[in-house]
């Protein structure tokens, strides 16, 4: 092991913590991010302060040519996500320090941040190194934090969970639309899916999808793709993806949707939600729910109609 990382320090909008981190999973071997100037007891924040993501950071380039790669994926990053309808503000300044430390037991610091999540009354997901009893039949869901997206601690994630526990029906047949970790399929099928199908279009979380399966005692299946090249139909879709996406993609959403079938629709900010309900009313799908957490929104939707 090299005695050597990097940590940054980029200054981000905390509400759109996980698009940022997801630029460093994907794009360089980040082994741990800590949104650092946010505090938590039982992962329900009590206080926070300007946003500041630290991304902890292997690599075998020198100080120069990785700070370049950063500010060329960052600026390339920027202007996608401006020409896809983000406001700078939404974005954050993303200025941000790199610096060259000695390597130490960091690992062990980021752990520190994370407890037992306790999503509802019934569900609750807890990180791999803490040992906890379930309580009152509580659905536990097992998983290493930070090791891909959906962890169970951003409210987006849990707007799905709650979806899932209160409407999905023992032997639904669900897909789980940019799964990440995969947390909502295995919540799935704890809940009593017969079947779940996972996809994503980011390589780097499919067999940790596959690993959260197996160590939560799940069969689903996980594989690279997208709602456009699904033919199956399902009777449960969550898709857990930023706004604009979900606009773009909700005619796909739909056509893998049975008669009847329910969707959660997660991943939308509040002041945002417009374009959500826009597409939801072009594609003729019944809304069920509005379901609200701190800014961020969530719908229930039905397919009345093919």
């Amino acid at each position: 092991m090299s005695d050597i990382y990097y940590e940054l320090n980029i200054k981000i909008n905390p509400e759109i913590e996980d698009l940022i981190a997801e630029i460093f999973f994907e794009n360089f071997d980040c082994e741990g991010i800590i949104l650092a100037e946010e505090t938590y007891k039982d992962l329900e924040m009590i206080s926070t302060t300007e946003g500041n993501l630290r991304v902890f950071i292997k690599s075998d380039d020198d100080y120069e040519d990785l700070k370049f790669d950063i500010e060329n994926i960052l600026d390339i990053s920027r202007i996608e996500f401006l020409e896809r309808g983000m406001t700078e503000f939404e974005l954050g300044s993303w200025d941000f320090t790199l610096e060259q430390k000695q390597n130490e037991d960091w690992s062990q610091k980021w752990k520190e941040k994370w407890d037992v999540t306790h999503v509802t009354e019934k569900i609750a997901v807890v990180p791999d190194w803490i040992d906890y009893e379930p309580k009152n039949n509580e659905v536990i869901i097992k998983l290493e934090p930070g090791c891909a997206f959906g962890t169970g601690t951003h409210q987006t994630t849990q707007l799905c969970m709650k979806a899932l526990e209160k409407y999905l029906k023992t032997g639904d047949k669900v897909a789980d639309i940019g799964m990440g970790s995969g947390i909502l399929s295995i919540l799935a099928k704890k809940l009593g899916a017969s079947d779940v199908y996972g996809c994503d279009t980011d390589d780097t979380v499919i067999e940790v999808a596959k690993e959260n399966a197996a160590k939560n005692g799940v069969k689903c299946h996980f594989e690279l793709g997208s709602a456009d090249k699904i033919t199956d139909k399902f009777d449960f879709v969550v898709a857990n993806i930023l706004h604009f996406v979900l606009a773009e993609i909700m005619g796909d959403l739909k056509n893998i949707m049975k008669d009847g079938a329910l969707m959660s629709l997660s991943g939308i900010l509040d002041e945002k939600k417009q374009m959500v309900l826009d597409a939801i009313k072009r594609e003729n799908l019944e809304i069920v729910e509005e379901i609200p957490q701190d800014q961020w929104t969530s719908f229930v939707v039905k397919n009345n109609r093919s």
